[in-house]
């Protein structure tokens, strides 16, 4: 596999990013590409939210939009895959171009808009899975000329409670303008007791009620987070996503810094991780965190899972470093389990918050 990437990467980073990232879905689809080996080891075994996680390492939304190839993602060693977003109805998203790589900075841009398929055909193809098992969680989204997308998410929470092994409420996309306004207190409590109430709807005629997870930005400041902390724990939402994509901009070296739309990658790491942190120190360890942003090497899953994460998400590293990452990381973990002696990832979880909260390790 990893092989295979070497020879393809120059091709694909030839073409505009959006043509190469439909030519690798395209080809994942037609399963040409098998799995690599993936380390099999029960101490990477994760049991959160209900789920038992085969291991911490997932794929965030934002790769399969509409549902195309969760299972050939979960092939190549991802412990879970999470869709979307996906919005009540189709959408185009913003004009192009609209997805940057910057690969001076091992990063990317996107303004994409919540370009999907829209519930409908999204849900099809996840119900054409049958009993195919893993853990493959929804993103949801919002139209953007949605008139109330607090129920475009309660639409999509009753949509795919029956399919979807977690729901995503996704409000912190910088792309759809005000959309995240809706993680303010008032704002937030509202969203979450009407998309709760939709999945307790759903779940009396469903016989399962899908756990409930909330995706935040990096950009916020410590009001804001605390904010969002006490109402997760009062409103019991089973775990925060920390983060999504950064509208700040560190320096940078490629031509597109200044793109507009959401940064991720390897500039995204140490704001990511430093939130990551906070929260959990906020919520005491009492709220599962799944540690999302700039993830690109075993030590960057390490220190995340540090800093008080259970679970883990990449994407971005892919572009640069393709599947073979995904073994890499999950070895890597086992290594460092064997050199600390620890039995599983539980002992690793929140271990080093102080010092991601002091700022985080120095290079």
């Amino acid at each position: 596999m990893s092989r295979l990437f070497s020879l393809a990467r120059p091709v694909l980073h030839a073409l505009d990013p959006e043509t190469a990232h439909n030519l690798t879905i395209a080809t994942l689809n037609s399963g040409v590409l098998q799995a690599g080996a993936v380390p099999a080891d029960v101490r990477l075994q994760v049991n959160c939210m209900g789920l038992d996680f085969p291991n911490p390492l997932g794929l965030a939304a934002g790769f399969d939009k509409n549902a195309e190839v969760p299972d050939a993602m979960l092939g190549q060693g991802f412990g879970f895959v999470e869709i979307g977003s996906v919005t009540p109805r189709p959408q185009n998203g913003n004009d192009r171009p609209r997805l940057f790589r910057l690969p001076e900075d091992n990063a990317v841009i996107n303004r994409m808009g919540f370009n999907n398929d829209g519930h409908a055909r999204v849900f099809d193809r996840l119900a054409e899975r049958g009993d195919r098992g893993g853990i493959v969680g929804v993103n949801l989204g919002a139209n953007k000329d949605s008139d109330d997308r607090i129920a475009d998410y309660a639409l999509g929470a009753a949509a795919f409670n029956r399919l979807a092994s977690y729901i995503t409420v996704n409000i912190s996309s910088p792309n759809t303008p005000g959309l995240r306004a809706l993680q303010s207190r008032g704002e937030l409590e509202t969203l979450i007791g009407r998309v709760r109430d939709a999945v307790i709807a759903a779940a009396a005629e469903d016989g399962r009620q899908a756990p409930l997870v909330l995706k935040i930005a990096p950009d916020l400041v410590e009001d804001e987070l605390t904010d969002i902390a006490t109402v997760c724990l009062d409103m019991k939402v089973d775990a925060v996503i920390v983060s999504n994509t950064t509208i700040s901009r560190p320096p940078l070296k490629s031509k597109h810094a200044q793109e507009a739309g959401g940064l991720s990658g390897a500039p995204l790491f140490r704001l990511s991780t430093v939130q990551l942190a906070r929260m959990h120190a906020m919520t005491d360890g009492k709220l599962v965190l799944i540690g999302a942003g700039g993830i690109a090497s075993a030590e960057d899953a390490w220190q995340k899972l540090r800093a008080g994460a259970s679970l883990l998400q990449l994407y971005s590293a892919l572009v640069y470093q393709g599947p073979q990452l995904v073994a890499d990381i999950l070895q890597g973990l086992s290594n460092r389990l064997d050199e600390h002696g620890f039995s599983g990832l539980r002992q690793v979880t929140g271990s080093g918050r102080q010092e991601w909260i002091d700022g985080g390790p120095r290079p």
